[in-house]
């Protein structure tokens, strides 16, 4: 008979890099204590996706081309960060975690609900950015559009949301229509895309920044105030202006009249040109915003392939990282957070430490952005002295916590150190996104696992008299086998471990596979199986069952058990007990008792009813006619 088990792919909880005591800085920036208060499902989490086969590109054609990307790979990253972000071992479950915590936030309770609106922010800034080409066909940078899709697929087959309640959006671009077309067919159908020719401006929510500044009104679009989350998918990119990551996507946030570049319109520049600390952020406000932070379950940065600044031209030399792990190759990573000063401080550190990004591009390291990462740890107490709000008059107290890494090779933060408080960046390992089933056939012996990450191990445990007996390791990945057949003859049951020996941690719950056999107890009509304990009394029973039925008549004790004659002597091994419905034990070396209620006496266990449901009506009252057979 072939029993299967399922084991669910679990959790591979974030790999340590090696501990350092010594406390630095990102390069050009002081080190100081954690600003702000980490937030989310795991409180200043960043979780890190870090897969190289994600990125197949030779340098020809257009970086965003569907076919340099390997759609499965990037759909496991996606999964797995979720997963890891809401300290889940499934992507289901860390998105239950996240939008249960962004409600929790929000003084709500539950996670999402069926017809639920979502706003996704792309960053589509390299598109149709002086004309209406809706081709996509530049080498400037915008939103990856297989992780778009991978994004929506999450949403769509983890989350349950349906496509229709998804709206894709940049009210200051046009999408590439390749882009739109991929992302919106098979279970993708009834997704939305809104650009700067079909986002309507809701003129009931204006932005009212936390500064006096001359400047157009800015009103949210529609899909923006409509939707209950936000998911803000930014880019990991340098900048003219500093650096380009989740705070500054909501450049494309907002309308004015100025349809192209709303920024200009709003008279933004200003504040992101002066090179200042101390000073107020617009980005801020941008986060702090009921509409726009309020509402955001998940941050992202895009950073498959990063472009050095947001007007370059992507090619195979300049969107090549030197730092440790990328060492010349391409970044291929995606960074998840529900912390948006943690994922920017995160995608900060990366960017000013990265020759390929400042040696073309050296006002990475302006101290712009670090001006606004302050004012957003510090928002409770911003240097600039700005009360920032929610544009609706709720002062924000805490948008999220921020500092600066170790060192870079380390890439160590607070809570990576054992702190309480600050950041905390783990990785996102690469597991099965299919559950990893394993199969046991009783007749041949042979232990069968399927969907086996790589560096996958097989531990066998055997326990003979609740004692481990010996173990045996089978390495493999993807189908492999190992046969107990000898091995459950002389057990009692067997424990199977998959573990992960890269990371030395296991993919899943230790399983048992029983070796003891299983019996039928046929009452009038009514059938139900046992499992059968290891004794001496069970095998000789067992051996009774292989010859013919074993058939008992049985006469009721007492009001809480059914008793009958075997016609033989068992070898017993009493023991005092105090059984329980569903016990099925020896008495008296010679007959066999039922329970359905409870009794203490001394009795040899011979098994246990496995599933209770019928059990009391079946004994009924009165005499009964049980048959025994060994189980198939």
């Amino acid at each position: 008979m072939k029993k299967e088990l399922i084991f669910c792919a679990a959790l591979a909880f974030a790999m340590m890099l090696s501990i350092s005591s010594n406390v630095c800085a990102a390069d050009g920036f002081p080190a100081h204590e954690p600003y702000g208060e980490g937030v989310g499902a795991m409180p200043g989490r960043v979780v890190w996706a870090y897969e190289p086969d994600s990125v197949d590109w030779d340098g020809n054609g257009y970086w965003w081309e569907p076919d340099n990307f390997n759609e499965d790979v990037m759909r496991d990253m996606v999964s797995d960060s979720i997963a890891v972000l809401g300290g889940a071992s499934t992507a289901a479950d860390g998105w239950r975690a996240l939008f249960e915590n962004r409600n929790e936030r929000n003084g709500e309770s539950g996670g999402y609900k069926a017809g639920e609106k979502i706003a996704i922010k792309a960053n589509i800034n390299g598109s149709a950015v002086m004309d209406d080409d809706t081709s996509g066909e530049t080498g400037m940078s915008y939103t990856n559009p297989v992780l778009l899709k991978a994004l929506l697929s999450s949403l769509v087959e983890d989350a349950g949301v349906k496509p229709s309640d998804i709206t894709v959006y940049d009210v200051s671009r046009l999408f590439p229509d390749y882009m739109e077309k991929m992302c919106t067919e098979g279970i993708l159908s009834g997704v939305r895309f809104v650009n700067r020719d079909n986002g309507a401006a809701d003129e009931s929510a204006p932005i009212v920044w936390s500064h006096e500044f001359g400047g157009a009104v800015n009103y949210l679009p529609t899909c923006v105030t409509e939707a209950k989350y936000m998911i803000n998918l930014a880019n990991l990119k340098g900048h003219s202006y500093g650096i380009t990551l989740c705070g500054k996507n909501h450049f494309g946030s907002f309308i004015n009249g100025n349809a192209m570049r709303p920024p200009e319109g709003a008279n933004l520049h200003q504040w992101l040109t002066r090179s200042e600390m101390g000073i107020y952020s617009p980005l801020v406000d941008l986060m702090a915003n009921k509409h726009l932070g309020g509402k955001t379950v998940l941050y992202m940065l895009d950073a498959i392939i990063c472009a050095p600044s947001e007007g370059a031209s992507i090619t195979l030399s300049n969107s090549k990282w030197q730092q440790e792990p990328f060492n010349g190759d391409f970044t291929s990573s995606v960074f998840m957070s529900q912390d948006p000063v943690a994922i920017d401080s995160v995608g900060a550190d990366f960017i000013i430490n990265e020759p390929a990004v400042t040696e073309n591009n050296s006002s990475a390291r302006d101290v712009t952005n670090e001006n606004y990462l302050h004012e957003a740890g510090l928002v409770k107490n911003a240097p600039s002295g700005t009360v920032y709000t929610d544009s609706f008059g709720e002062t924000i107290t805490n948008l999220g916590v921020h500092e600066h890494w170790n060192d870079p090779a380390d890439k160590q933060y607070s809570r990576n150190l054992g702190k309480d408080e600050g950041i905390e960046l783990v990785m996102a390992e690469p597991s099965v996104t299919k559950d990893v089933t394993m199969t046991y056939d009783a007749e041949s012996g042979e232990i069968t696992v399927n969907n086996a990450p790589a560096n996958s191990a097989l531990i066998i445990a055997f326990y003979k008299n609740s004692v481990l007996s010996g173990v045996k390791l089978h390495k493999g990945s993807g189908t492999f086998t190992a046969n107990v057949k000898e091995d459950v003859e002389t057990s009692d049951k067997i424990k199977v471990f998959l573990w992960d020996m890269k990371t030395i941690r296991p993919l899943g719950e230790a399983k048992e596979i029983m070796t003891e056999a299983k019996m039928n107890v046929r009452i009038g009509d009514a059938v139900f199986t046992a499992a059968l304990e290891n004794n001496a009394a069970v095998s000789e029973f067992i051996e009774m069952m292989k010859e013919a039925p074993v058939t008992i008549e049985m006469s009721d004790y007492s009001g809480f058990e059914k008793v009958g004659h075997l016609g033989r002597s068992l070898t017993a091994s009493d023991s005092q007990m105090t059984t329980e419905a569903g016990d099925i034990v020896l008495y008296s070396g010679d007959q066999i008792v039922m329970f359905y209620g409870s009794n203490t006496w001394g009795y040899t266990k011979i098994g246990h009813i496995d599933d209770l449901t019928g059990w009391e009506e079946a004994l009924g009252s009165g005499d009964i006619t049980a048959v025994f057979s060994l189980a198939e």
